[in-house]
């Protein structure tokens, strides 16, 4: 339980990233009148999803990197 969460510590850099970056160009793309793709039609889902899926992928990059 305490690798993960230390792995979790050490990727959370990345999920958050990711979701601002996601929601920032999401919300652009709406504006523009481009609302395919989005879960749920929401922005902050999709966005949240997109930053969870960043943060496990960085998790398991680093648990198999040593």
């Amino acid at each position: 339980m305490e690798v993960i969460h230390q792995l979790m510590q050490q990727s959370l850099g990345v999920g958050v990233g990711i979701s601002l970056g996601t929601a920032v160009g999401l919300s652009v793309r709406k504006r523009n009148g481009k609302s395919e793709g989005l879960i749920g039609g929401s922005i902050f889902i999709t966005s949240a999803v997109c930053g969870a899926l960043a943060m496990s992928a960085m998790m398991l990059f680093k648990w198999f990197g040593g």
